[in-house]
């Protein structure tokens, strides 16, 4: 978990930990997310080096269903991704 998200859990008001969320990820967006936090770990950040880690892994992408990550892929992945959670946080609000 984030730090962000330890603390509204010590504050007793898990609802804050999602707060920017309108809905929970799928199965795709949690694995994505997942293997991003795994390689960001590693002290990786560089996009392309990034994507060809996720080719490597396997990972779904989440809206076109691909394996063949590049670089444009991963941004346009999260992009998507990014609209698709505004959208379902400007339906239904905070605490998803």
């Amino acid at each position: 978990k984030d730090r962000l998200s330890q603390r509204a859990f010590a504050t007793r008001r898990p609802g804050l930990a999602h707060q920017c969320r309108g809905r929970e990820l799928d199965e795709k967006e949690n694995a994505l997310a997942s293997a991003l936090m795994a390689i960001y770990a590693t002290g990786e950040h560089d996009f392309d080096a990034v994507a060809q880690q996720l080719k490597q892994k396997g990972i779904v992408a989440p809206r076109s269903g691909r394996t063949d990550w590049t670089e444009a892929l991963l941004a346009e992945e999260l992009e998507a991704t990014n609209r698709e959670l505004d959208a379902a946080y400007e339906a239904d609000g905070y605490g998803a």
